[in-house]
Order: C-alpha cells, then sequence, then structure tokens
C-alpha cells in the first residue's frame, strides 16, 4: 500500500483554488474550537436560508449571551465568516462548504499526527487506482487512515461506501491495517437514516458526526472501526 498526490484534472484545479481561499481556513479554524452549539449554528448559517445576523442571534441566544463574553465573541466570528460563505452563489457555496469540512476534519486529525495530507490516492499492487482521491488521509506507518467528508447525510451514498471499503479490504489483503471513516458535518441521526437505505457493504468503515468531531483529534482511529468507539456506518 502507497499514497500518491492526486493527478492535476481540471475539477483538481478549480477546488484546490477554493481549498486555498482565506475563508476556508478561516471558518475551518474557528469550527475547530467551536463547540457543539456553535456548530449547529455554523451549519444551519452555511445551508443559506437566511442570511440576516440578528435572525440568528434570536435562535441560537445562549451563544450570544452579553454575560459570556468570550463565547459570544468567538460566536459572532464564527456567524460573520459562515455568513460570508453562505452569501455566494448556491453552486459555490456548496464547494465552500464542502472544502471546509475537509480543512475542518485535517485541522483536527492535525492534533495528534504529523502525517496528515489532503487530496490523495491510495495504491495497492495489481489493483487499478481509483479516480478521485480520499479527501484527507494520515500516512502514519503501520497505522494510516483515510477519510471522505461530507457537509450532509445526503453526500452519503453507494460510490463513497464502495470506495473507502476497496481501500480496507485491499490494505488487509496486504497485511496493511489501514482504518477508513467518514466524516459527515450533520446530525448522526441523519447519517444513520440514510446509511439505511444503502444495500452496499459498510461494515469496517467507521462514521463521525458533526456529535463527535473532537474525537478526531483524541482517538486514532482503528481498522474497522470510528475515532468514535463503537460507532460505525451499519
Amino acid at each position: 500500500m502507497r499514497f500518491q498526490d492526486a493527478a492535476p484534472d481540471a475539477r483538481h484545479v478549480v477546488y484546490a483554488g477554493i481549498q486555498a481561499d482565506p475563508l476556508v481556513g478561516r471558518v475551518a479554524a474557528l469550527l475547530a474550537d467551536a463547540s457543539h452549539g456553535q456548530r449547529l449554528m455554523a451549519r444551519a448559517v452555511m445551508n443559506g436560508e437566511r442570511t440576516d445576523p440578528a435572525v440568528w442571534r434570536a435562535i441560537f441566544p445562549a451563544l450570544f449571551d452579553p454575560v459570556e463574553p468570550v463565547l459570544s465573541e468567538r460566536s459572532e466570528a464564527l456567524l460573520e465568516a459562515c455568513r460570508a460563505v453562505a452569501e455566494r452563489g448556491e453552486q459555490a457555496r456548496s464547494q465552500y462548504r464542502g472544502a471546509i469540512v475537509e480543512s475542518l476534519t485535517a485541522l483536527l486529525l492535525a492534533r495528534r499526527s504529523s502525517a496528515v495530507r489532503r487530496e490523495r490516492r491510495i495504491l495497492f499492487d495489481g489493483v487499478r487506482a481509483e479516480i478521485h482521491p480520499y479527501d484527507v488521509t494520515v500516512e502514519t506507518p503501520a497505522s494510516a487512515e483515510a477519510y471522505d467528508c461530507k457537509w450532509g447525510a445526503r453526500g452519503i451514498n453507494a460510490d463513497v461506501l464502495d470506495q473507502l471499503d476497496d481501500a480496507r479490504r485491499h490494505a488487509a489483503e496486504e497485511g496493511e491495517p489501514l482504518a477508513v471513516a467518514l466524516v459527515v458535518f450533520d446530525a448522526r441521526r441523519s447519517c444513520l437514516v440514510r446509511l439505511a437505505r444503502q444495500t452496499v457493504r459498510r461494515e469496517g468503515i467507521g462514521l463521525v458526526t458533526i456529535e463527535t468531531l473532537d474525537r478526531l483529534a483524541r482517538r486514532r482511529a482503528t481498522p474497522g472501526n470510528s475515532p468514535e468507539p463503537g460507532s460505525s456506518a451499519r
């Protein structure tokens, strides 16, 4: 098993520009240290249904409590950055949200490993390489990890699950440990409902949701399991 940079095609060039936008890094950095409530607000704001900050302050009053100035200040910064994402066109907003989830995942993983990479393919002897790269990888010898990142549960489909399962199985055939997982910036229940509709095999594929993102920074995934103990895409 070995890792390789993704081949630069038109999609890669366009998406690389979005990933390099300072707004993506700013939102991801704010989310990395955000509370669960702040992340829920960020998801709601970036869905783009409304951008009036007064509306969001009314919906999430506890995040803007003047008695908690530090919390309120961080919430204001996150709200401003997420509104900037929401105010972009629908297609651009979708791309930005995906890039933010990938960047957030990489930031959290980097808190426990210096071997975090982005947009990498995984190659196996005698096996045709996947066209699309894995969003985030941890390329530590004898304990590698591969993550596919999604903004919402609707991004979970058979192709995504097949790619993760193929990598896990091929690694096992070569005697290499490889943990694979989905990172979805959405509620766990929504993800489980979506997964229940899938008929492809998904045993051994971990699931990290908006409730458990911080465990990416604290626990190393193990083959066949999510960084969230006892959680898998079943």
